[in-house]
């Protein structure tokens, strides 16, 4: 792999809102003011005129740090991505998941959602995502279950996801069943993001840094292993797909390839219109690649800025925003 600009890529990620309706302990939603709906949303022209431009587009991913279903274009972003073509789907909280908007997302054309579960309990459930209530989570999982049989859409393709940690891995093998109990044919564990390492200890990061230091389960195999060894068990016996992350760093890569490959298939558009290399990074002020108000997405593609960070990746001496990010390190 070289530096070298690659073609445009077939993926995309996009930030439709970065307004959310709840304060995650382990998001940096938390500890940044609230955005308004209205103002934090893509508008649908802008949205329309990215993928547009993006002639073998084939994946597109509509999320960020915001509450996708609080985007007031999305039913539309996606019936745009699906003629097109595109496989496109996001990942939600499910609290504003009702049976109506599932029946119109469905019809929409939407390809799979991921829907976040942290714990199998109520108390710990709703301890991380802090303002949801965890029964009404499931009775949206089950709902969109059944519009999904009633309508024989055969899709979306429906996951759960478990962002791991100190304070809710326990709960991993009960999570397991739940998600066979509720129809769900696929578990998706990961660690946090990032670990933020890069940040100033004393700066606007010190919260979600210090949330990450005592609560990340990398490098902490002893204590969370058997348990994912367990997990793993109930979901070969209850026929559940289940995905659990590395719990170690993995060896560095090899001379010339990257710890990541994101920047060469892929990018991140936040709802203000900015260019990052990913979502991984969380925060609209780091890794600026460019801006769709200077330039068109080609453009920062193959822009100076995109090049420089590609060139950093294939060294021993990575972008610094990417030294504590979990998928660099092999660990997400």
């Amino acid at each position: 792999m070289t530096p070298s600009t690659p073609p445009l890529p077939r993926e995309i990620q996009v930030e439709v809102t970065g307004a959310c309706n709840l304060r995650c302990r382990m998001c940096l939603v938390r500890y940044r003011p609230a955005l308004d709906r209205q103002s934090a949303g893509l508008s649908l022209e802008a949205f329309k005129h990215l993928v547009d431009g993006l002639p073998e587009l084939s994946v597109v991913t509509l999320q960020g740090l915001g509450e996708p279903l609080l985007a007031p274009h999305l039913v539309e972003m996606v019936e745009h991505a699906a003629a097109r073509g595109c496989r496109v789907g996001f990942n939600t909280n499910a609290t504003l998941l009702t049976r109506r908007r599932a029946e119109r997302l469905v019809r929409a054309g939407l390809g799979w959602l991921h829907v976040s579960v942290d714990g199998a309990t109520a108390a710990t459930y709703e301890s991380i995502r802090d303002g949801a209530r965890f029964e009404r989570v499931a009775a949206h999982v089950r709902d969109l279950v059944d519009v999904t049989r009633v309508l024989g859409a055969g899709r979306p393709e429906l996951s759960l996801v478990f962002v791991a940690m100190r304070r809710n891995v326990r709960e991993l093998p009960a999570l397991v069943r739940l998600t066979r109990e509720w129809g769900v044919g696929r578990l998706r564990v990961q660690n946090l993001s990032h670990s933020f390492s890069d940040t100033d200890p004393a700066g606007s990061y010190q919260e979600i840094r210090d949330f990450a230091a005592r609560e990340a389960l990398w490098d902490d195999g002893e204590d969370a292993a058997p348990v994912f060894a367990e997990a793993r068990r109930l979901a070969t016996e209850l026929g559940v797909d289940l995905r659990l992350p590395r719990l170690a760093q993995a060896p560095p890569p090899a001379a010339g390839e990257p710890g990541c490959d994101w920047p060469w298939r892929s990018a991140y558009v936040t709802h203000l219109g900015t260019v990052q290399p990913c979502c991984m990074l969380m925060g609209g002020d780091r890794a600026i690649l460019g801006d769709l108000s200077e330039a068109s997405f080609p453009e920062i593609w193959d822009g100076t800025a995109y090049r420089e960070f590609r060139a950093a990746l294939l060294t021993p001496a990575p972008p610094d925003v990417c030294r504590g990010c979990a998928m660099y390190r092999r660990v997400f």
